[in-house]
């Protein structure tokens, strides 16, 4: 293909193909100053060959540029530049291209809560992923991890378990066990049955899948790499619940207590190493004050834990606006300190009900995590004796449960869920009807 153009724009092609992947793999190891360098180099490159009438398809290069912001937590950019990968799509390029920037864009919608864009997107990019490749590629793989993201994300909680865990399995029997795909799958899945399992408290599955990770990444990468942030968050968050539920339990405090130290050194470590990666005013320095506060608030440290929490409050409704799920989070966290431990129940009251509204907006009557808040809002009305909102709150959850159970009901198994593969044209058509 190269062969037909004048050396000059030969060369620069094969510059320009060299800076995406350089690129690409600077981002996922998380080389963030050198990936922009690049990305520079490589825009400017574009500007050369768009000069001089020989660019060549950009879908691929786009959606790496959408890679970057998205891993630096900068989602309006990522959305931004997978959209335009969307728009350099043609039904020639290769099958793997055209997943890579499927599958991108649909992480991008996901983050900015554009549920049916992302699900569109990501349904196909596994069904081509299917149909190009076999089940036991690394491209399904990939696919499927980001599958699990839409669905964890959208609230399907034990389907994104079914579909990390089949993604984890095939990325194992290709790599083996000492590998940081697997360690990253691992992950993921630890997260996902941490979510799946809070209320039932049986986290022995997740921990083991968190510490594997941890345990994997220690060894292939520095003691203070990036990626080990997420691993140890997920760790501790696991860590917390099974201190709580050894406390509720009746094991001795030394052992509750010495569980929770460990839990506040993992979160502040990936504080640490986050902060030192994007600075104070991002979306994941966010998340790491909001876990403290939570944590916080199971060691009794109240005070410190509300200054976390409005901490994570403030820097995701700057970065995200006031409607966003990540706001809505803290804000039920928030408000069940001030609800059950430092008695401001017209406080607690607001936060639950801001939280509710958004959840509603976000995902319908069904959340899950509207569960939760329901039941802070039952004991504010008890503490403040309004035996009438305490009957409305108790008919709120009795229907809350009947349409989860109908919910559950419903659902089919997503792997066998999915839709036949329709044309770039089609899919770009829907996409712009989609909200």
């Amino acid at each position: 293909m190269i062969s037909r153009y004048p050396t000059e724009f030969k060369y620069e092609r094969l510059q320009l193909e060299v800076l995406h992947k350089l690129l690409h793999a600077q981002t996922v190891y998380c080389l963030f100053e050198q990936a922009q360098s690049t990305y520079f180099k490589a825009s400017l490159l574009v500007d050369s060959l768009r000069a001089k009438q020989q660019v060549p398809n950009l879908a691929g290069l786009y959606a790496e540029f959408s890679v970057l912001y998205f891993f630096r937590s900068q989602y309006d950019e990522a959305y931004e530049w997978s959209s335009e990968a969307l728009k350099e799509l043609k039904p020639n390029l290769p099958a793997g291209v055209v997943i890579d920037v499927l599958r991108q864009a649909s992480k991008a919608c996901v983050v900015k809560r554009k549920f049916q864009k992302a699900e569109l997107l990501i349904k196909q990019a596994v069904t081509r992923a299917v149909q190009a490749y076999d089940f036991s590629h690394p491209k399904y793989a990939d696919t499927l991890l980001d599958y699990g993201f839409y669905l964890l994300n959208y609230d399907s909680i034990s389907h994104s378990v079914t579909v990390y865990k089949a993604a984890l399995d095939v990325r194992k029997e290709i790599f083996g066990e000492l590998n940081l795909q697997v360690a990253v799958a691992n992950e993921d899945l630890a997260y996902a049955l941490y979510v799946h399992e809070y209320s039932s408290g049986r986290f022995t599955d997740a921990q083991c899948k968190a510490e594997k990770a941890i345990e994997t990444m220690a060894k292939i990468l520095p003691a203070d790499h990036l990626l080990l942030a997420s691993s140890k968050r997920v760790l501790a968050l696991i860590l917390e619940e099974v201190a709580i539920d050894m406390n509720a339990g009746m094991v001795s405090n030394d052992a509750c207590k010495a569980m929770l130290d460990k839990a506040e050194e993992l979160h502040k470590t990936a504080l640490r190493l986050t902060k030192a990666a994007f600075g104070e005013e991002n979306v994941q320095t966010a998340k790491h004050y909001g876990n403290l506060g939570r944590l916080y608030q199971s060691m009794k440290k109240y005070r410190e834990a509300e200054e976390m929490h409005l901490k994570a409050i403030q820097i995701k409704e700057k970065l995200l606006g006031e409607e966003d799920y990540e706001v809505a989070l803290s804000l039920g966290h928030l408000a069940s300190l001030y609800n059950y431990h430092m008695n401001h129940y017209r406080q607690a009251e607001r936060l639950y009900l801001r939280s509710i509204n958004i959840g509603h907006k976000l995902f319908g009557p069904g959340y899950s995590g509207l569960e939760y808040d329901y039941r802070g809002l039952l004991h504010v009305y008890n503490e403040m004796e309004d035996a009438q909102k305490v009957a409305d709150y108790h008919d709120k959850i009795r229907r809350w449960r009947a349409l989860r159970d109908a919910q559950n009901r419903s659902d089919r198994p997503v792997l066998l869920n999915l839709e036949p593969v329709i044309s770039i044209d089609e899919i770009l058509g829907k996409f712009k009807l989609f909200k």
